[in-house]
């Protein structure tokens, strides 16, 4: 496994035991989701560079795509839960509560 590798799946796990472990505000929860993304963008990226595959560059931009999107939901949720609620606490966002 190259250094490229280890940095790519080191940076997914740190990101999604963040997500997992670090779940108090909805904006961590964001950024901790983009960095998961980033670190597939850039994998996806580099791939086809080292496969020496042209037919697979199309998809790092169809990642990059998706990734705005969710970027742009995530912070509308953010918007609307900061409006109704107070505050960006997950604990306030439960909607199983009575």
């Amino acid at each position: 496994m190259s250094f490229l590798h280890l940095s790519f799946y080191s940076a997914f796990t740190l990101s999604s035991l963040g997500l997992a472990f670090h779940r108090t505000h909805l904006i961590s929860a964001l950024l901790c989701l983009e960095s998961m993304m980033l670190s597939l963008y850039l994998a996806l990226s580099i791939w086809p560079v080292q496969a020496q595959t042209p037919s697979f560059t199309l998809v790092p931009i169809l990642m990059l795509a998706f990734s705005a999107c969710e970027a742009g939901t995530g912070l509308a949720m953010l918007v609307a839960s900061t409006r109704t609620h107070g505050s960006d606490h997950l604990h306030n966002l439960n909607l199983l509560q009575c």
